[in-house]
């Protein structure tokens, strides 16, 4: 583990907490998911999973953390926040740090890629890896003074917020997505409005995937075609992703293919989830026989059907077989009825489709922007790589409010030099020529002979931008902008830093030692 900070046995800051219910009513049971941290029980399962009997389970308070021993690998690990008492499952572990670890900093470690392969490194089971209270005591974890501990949890907390809150918005598109679509053509099943209902037969030509012999390597030996299989169908897009595997020439001639604007169905899976999950064709793909496909006829907008599915999904799945393996076969399949309404009003709303999807995958990508500078940060902050002294010290006031709220934080993040002008949150055009000065003014900042991280330049940029953006700035002056980095700012940045290795303002390195690349500004150099 290489760090800057002092590296600790997380044993030497944590103590076991054994205390059980012994036949208290009114305090209620809790889990530990991965996703939601502390939850009712009652409210995460469909059903009541917990014992009547409640007199040996465990007593959590306030501030107070507990996991599960089998499932903290995937993170399922939070501390108690917002009641005084709950009681967990008498398997679960529950321990309480000492003054000088601050609870948000430790969750945050534990759920960072770090945390995660400590957690991995001190678990033990034959049938099952689960970590003892023994193996947490002996997770390594940085341990910065307990002031800087707090900058950088709730400087983490503030991008986690972010992060929520995109997911809100993506899941508000969805909700969008649905709630015109009903409003169009009514519930697909109950069919209320009437429409044709025919056999998916009708819609067009169905066909099932196949394998090519992988006996013959010819088949699979050039990158001719890709070959689609379940897992680039996603739940949350409209277009099947690039395939690992292709087919070659040969391979084509044996397989089945389907064309621009076939939707693949997922039709053979291991659970009743993933049956009915669909996507549209971008280009000309062969596919596997776990799925279906659909190539649409002339009076079928493959946008519609895309939708059609989407929100048929339970209906779709009810047709599938009942066995431990679920199937729904093409013969099952095609006599599966759907609405199908006149194709002029399918057109009407695949317009609608393309608006909401365009928005979409601009918060997509925004997510995943936010989501890497989180990892960016984190793995900074653990490294001791982040210069603290510009992130605000949150008060006690602040911390209360972020753990009541994450996507209404209020700490400050880092700052890279003049960044008092809102007009860089319009976009790329009215940014392209401060990105320059920052950058010029971020490299003349580095000491002589020392490397620059370019990546931590885009990470602290995008992350003023973020600030700006929060602190309401555009709001206030009626500005509609933007306040994530787009792949054009990306770009040229790029241009930049080759312009400044061509006229010799940088020079290009190797180290050995870390087995990189290095970019160190040339003294006396005119950047």
């Amino acid at each position: 583990m290489k760090t800057k900070h002092l590296v600790a046995n997380l044993g030497e800051h944590v103590r076991q907490f054994s205390k059980r219910n012994k036949g208290e009513s009114g305090t209620k049971v809790f889990s530990v998911t991965n996703s939601e941290g502390f939850t009712l029980s009652t409210d995460y399962f469909s059903k009541k999973v917990f014992s009547k009997d409640i007199s040996n389970y465990k007593v959590v308070l306030k501030g107070q953390f507990a996991y599960n021993p089998s499932r903290i690998n995937v993170g399922s690990i939070d501390y108690l926040k917002n009641a005084d008492k709950v009681l967990v499952s008498p398997l679960y572990i529950v321990f309480e740090t000492d003054s000088e670890l601050f609870a948000d900093y430790l969750l945050r470690y534990m759920k960072s890629d770090w945390g995660i392969a400590q957690i991995r490194a001190n678990t033990e089971g034959a049938v099952r890896d689960s970590l003892k209270f023994k193996g947490l005591e002996s997770i390594k974890i940085p341990l910065p003074p307990l002031n800087d501990q707090k900058r950088i949890a709730h400087l983490l907390g503030k991008v986690e917020g972010l992060i929520a809150r995109r997911k809100q918005h993506l899941q508000q598109l969805d909700d969008l997505l649905k709630s015109v679509f009903l409003e169009m053509f009514g519930d697909p099943v109950r069919n209320e409005k009437g429409w044709d209902k025919p056999e998916l037969n009708h819609f067009g030509k169905i066909s099932t995937g196949n394998t090519p012999p992988r006996k013959d390597p010819a088949n699979y030996s050039s990158q001719h075609i890709e070959w689609i299989k379940t897992v680039n169908i996603s739940a949350d897009s409209v277009y099947i992703s690039q395939a690992e595997e292709y087919l070659s020439k040969t391979g084509a001639t044996k397989a089945r293919t389907v064309t621009k604007g076939a939707l693949m169905v997922a039709c053979i899976a291991g659970s009743i989830e993933s049956i009915g999950r669909a996507a549209l064709t971008d280009r000309t793909v062969a596919f596997n026989q776990q799925i279906n496909a659909i190539q649409p006829k002339k009076d079928v907008n493959p946008l519609f059907l895309y939708v059609l599915f989407k929100i048929s999904k339970a209906y779709i799945q009810s047709h599938a077989s009942k066995g431990m393996k679920k199937i729904l076969t093409k013969g099952d399949f095609q006599k599966i009825t759907m609405i199908k309404p006149p194709v002029e009003l399918q057109n009407q709303f695949a317009v609608i489709i393309n608006k909401i999807d365009a928005l979409k995958s601009r918060y997509q990508q925004c997510l995943t922007d936010l989501e890497y500078l989180y990892g960016a940060l984190s793995q900074m902050a653990f490294k001791g790589e982040l210069d603290l002294s510009r992130v605000q010290l949150p008060t006690a006031e602040e911390h209360e409010q972020a753990v009541e709220d994450s996507s209404r934080r209020e700490s400050q993040i880092l700052t890279t030099p003049d960044m008092e002008f809102p007009q860089v949150l319009t976009g790329f055009k009215h940014r392209k020529h401060a990105l320059k000065e920052w950058l010029t003014t971020y490299i003349e900042a580095a000491k002589v002979g020392e490397s620059v991280s370019i990546s931590e330049f885009m990470v602290r940029t995008h992350g003023n931008l973020l600030e700006l953006s929060n602190e309401g700035v555009l709001e206030d002056l009626g500005i509609d902008g933007e306040d994530e980095l787009s792949v054009p700012d990306y770009d040229h940045v790029k241009s930049i830093i080759f312009e400044m290795l061509k006229n010799g303002s940088l020079l290009q390195t190797f180290d050995d030692e870390s087995n990189t690349v290095q970019i160190i500004p040339v003294k006396g150099s005119n950047l």
